[in-house]
């Protein structure tokens, strides 16, 4: 059973037309990232408010907070990233979600030409603050979800097996992204096939093989990629799967903080996505 959500942002900034769009296409949740082109931990207590009274109003409610958290080179001091999972669980409070979205860290320093090779040397700092987040989330009955972002340390099939294996809680589970697996030229079978005893989220986008470092500058139509995003779906169904399937295009592009999409590509993302559905034999919730 899946539960179609939305990375909203990437069709406007605007959190009404966000709604608007959404509910044309028959969707009710949101994996709350950001509105007004602000970061969901940087909004003030004031907009929560609002963005939460805008949501009850609609009758949408959350599939996660779609925080930045761990999106951080691993070699700047770890309390101020902790301060930002504090306010990203007391969001969840607020704004009535058990889920966050969370990553494993960028190279020391970001450093964009970082052979992953190194990773060994950091493994064991990586580690240790995704079990002390683990523990803060299991304290306050959530649930972390790590989703394979391209560069961190969990962006390789093995590693992702190797982070979730290690900090070995109920409480850190992964969020699957084919795409993400594909633009770092993983293979995204391996990838699900590693870590679908860990998986209990979905993120839906497709890419082709290489990214932006071969020439492929935004996301593609779910099944028109090199993300065999059927694979995954046909398998989770299998499986019994029942949680979220994410939309999160980037039809019109892609960066580290987010991609877009726009209004009117929106809504073919999403019948795309209906499609492999289908095909796949995945009932909608």
């Amino acid at each position: 059973m899946f539960t179609i959500s939305a990375f909203a942002d990437e069709i406007s900034a605007d959190p009404r037309e966000q709604i608007a769009v959404l509910k044309k296409c028959g969707i009710r949740h949101i994996e709350f990232r950001s509105i007004h082109k602000t970061n969901v931990l940087a909004l003030s207590d004031e907009q929560i408010r609002e963005f939460k009274k805008l949501l009850d109003g609609e009758g949408f409610k959350l599939s996660a907070i779609g925080s930045p958290v761990g999106k951080y080179p691993i070699d700047q001091p770890f309390e101020a990233h902790l301060d930002k999972l504090e306010r990203a669980i007391e969001l969840c409070g607020v704004l009535s979600t058990p889920n966050i979205r969370i990553f494993s860290y960028y190279p020391p320093g970001n450093d964009a030409n970082f052979d992953p090779k190194n990773w060994p040397a950091h493994r064991d700092e990586v580690m240790h603050r995704m079990k002390v987040m683990a523990e803060l989330a299991a304290k306050n009955g959530l649930t972390l979800f790590h989703e394979n972002e391209h560069r961190i340390y969990g962006d390789s099939p093995e590693r992702v097996r190797d982070l979730l294996a290690t900090v070995d809680s109920p409480n850190l589970r992964a969020a699957y992204d084919a795409a993400n697996y594909t633009y770092g030229n993983y293979d995204p079978i391996e990838g699900w096939e590693k870590t679908k005893s860990f998986t209990a989220h979905l993120h839906i986008k497709d890419w082709k093989k290489g990214g932006h470092a071969a020439g492929h500058e935004h996301g593609v139509l779910a099944g028109s990629g090199d993300g065999h995003i059927e694979h995954s779906i046909r398998d989770a169904v299998k499986m019994g799967y029942r949680g979220f399937a994410v939309m999160e295009p980037h039809l019109r592009g892609g960066s580290s903080t987010g991609g877009h999409t726009g209004p009117d590509l929106f809504p073919p993302a999403v019948e795309a996505f209906r499609r492999i559905m289908k095909d796949c034999g995945a009932q909608e919730a």
